[in-house]
């Protein structure tokens, strides 16, 4: 019965969050629930407790995870300066003679606000509130419109840099080391944040061109879409509102790219530069900074509380010898590493119903991250996967979290269905992109290693 203690300890915070009980305090409630029936009946040893300081004095010394407030800082001072609401109407003006060209200018849009957010929600719900009710002015259906805006919405997780990304890389890497030191390897190959990030270019790029192949391709079947204006476009100002937020993207990503920097340090030159940013377009008085410092206190705290918790968790699951039931149940699975690969997938997607992905980041990964990567699993096509993942389970019917988020921001004459409907299509193409990726594992190795050799 005791060896069951690890299922039942995964089912219990299951069924806590789905009563809504706050994650971190579920993860180490029931952590420490676990034990303490333990103690009482000899079946735990109480010693093993006493890592658990070292563990929380680890997660303060991880300069890895530095990166997230400050990404976070970035996301929040870049929204609050409302350029995004620039680009969206200067691209549209843009694009006003390409059948669909308000919906690609809110892919386009939406793949920089990703990129520089990383949060699914506060995507969906800004860019639920700029686009919906004008692409439903301009004759959209509010089926392609909904589904355009919580497909969009969703790239944050695959987009780099993003939050998610760097929570699975830093993950991903503790994964990848214990896998290799249980296999006798005492001097792991190290996979970075900055391996994630890479890899994460390719897949991502090939998920913003299908969403706006898709699009044209509706362009052809419904006249009001197909329908271009002749709108006059004011150059300057689309330079103006263009590229400042590219060039912060690019300098970001491309100082991690080449070495030149960490994630930690890239993520301060991006708030530092979105810092510049609003203050020159006078769009943060000191109120507004206040709001975007207890914003991002806020998100980092809950970060931070939730992996304080899921490491309480984890280490009472590896007192239970939680790591050896699920190794020995993955390997009497059918089908070898790619049954074990299919299972994990799927019930991570399933689990992206009820768990945001930091709690899935800090909970599932850690516990089967090891023995897919002992089996030989790349770390950063299975990052990549997850992300993608985790990506598709957020925009799918009916539990969704994208499509919740935007429900409470779309006007009340777009029916819910109509949404649910919106997004069928632009969950094909995730998935057709995990099935090339499946295939074609190179589509996310072979630019990492490419760079590093």
């Amino acid at each position: 019965m005791m060896e069951l203690v690890p299922l039942l300890m995964f089912v219990a915070v299951c069924a806590a969050l789905m009563f809504g009980y706050p994650v971190a305090f579920t993860l180490g409630g029931t952590a420490l629930l676990a034990a303490g029936l333990g103690i009482v009946t000899g079946v735990f040893d109480p010693e093993l407790l006493r890592a658990f300081p070292d563990r929380l004095f680890g997660i303060m010394q991880n300069g890895t995870l530095m990166a997230v407030p400050l990404f976070v800082l970035m996301g929040v001072m870049l929204e609050r300066a409302r350029i995004a609401e620039e680009l969206l109407v200067n691209l549209a003006r843009v694009f006003s003679r390409v059948p669909a060209g308000m919906a690609v200018s809110v892919v386009v849009v939406g793949a920089l606000l990703a990129a520089s957010t990383g949060i699914v929600g506060a995507t969906v719900v800004t860019m639920g509130l700029m686009s919906l009710p004008t692409m439903l002015n301009r004759g959209y259906s509010p089926r392609l419109a909904t589904g355009t805006i919580c497909a969009t919405g969703t790239l944050g997780q695959i987009i780099p840099p993003s939050i998610a990304l760097v929570l699975l890389g830093d993950t991903l890497s503790n994964a990848y080391q214990q896998a290799q030191l249980s296999a006798g390897i005492f001097n792991p190959k190290p996979v970075s944040v900055g391996d994630l990030f890479v890899g994460a270019i390719v897949p991502g790029l090939l998920l913003v061109t299908a969403y706006i192949v898709y699009l044209l391709f509706v362009a052809r079947r419904e006249p009001a879409v197909a329908r271009t204006n002749d709108e006059q476009v004011d150059l300057v100002e689309t330079l103006k509102s263009l590229v400042p937020p590219i060039a912060l993207m690019v300098l970001v990503l491309g100082s991690i790219i080449s070495g030149a920097a960490t994630p930690t340090e890239a993520a301060a030159v991006g708030a530092l530069g979105a810092g510049i940013l609003a203050f020159s377009r006078g769009a943060l008085n000191r109120d507004r900074a206040g709001e975007v410092g207890r914003s991002t206190l806020q998100v980092t705290a809950m970060v931070f509380a939730i992996l304080i918790g899921a490491s309480l968790f984890s280490l009472v699951f590896r007192g239970y010898d939680g790591e050896e039931l699920v190794t020995g149940f993955f390997n009497s699975l059918p089908g070898g590493v790619v049954g074990a690969t299919l299972l994990v997938m799927v019930v991570i997607f399933l689990l992206g119903f009820i768990l945001d992905f930091i709690e899935i980041t800090f909970v599932v990964v850690p516990i089967v991250g090891p023995v897919l990567l002992a089996m030989g699993v790349d770390p950063v096509w299975l990052g990549i996967m997850i992300a993608i993942n985790l990506q598709t389970s957020f925009l799918t019917p009916p539990f969704g979290f994208a499509l919740f988020y935007l429900r409470g921001v779309a006007p009340e004459e777009v029916a819910t269905g109509a949404i649910y409907r919106g997004v069928v299509p632009f969950i094909a193409i995730q998935l057709l992109v995990m099935c090339l990726l499946a295939l074609w594992p190179s589509l996310a190795t072979w630019l990492p290693a490419a760079l590093a050799g």
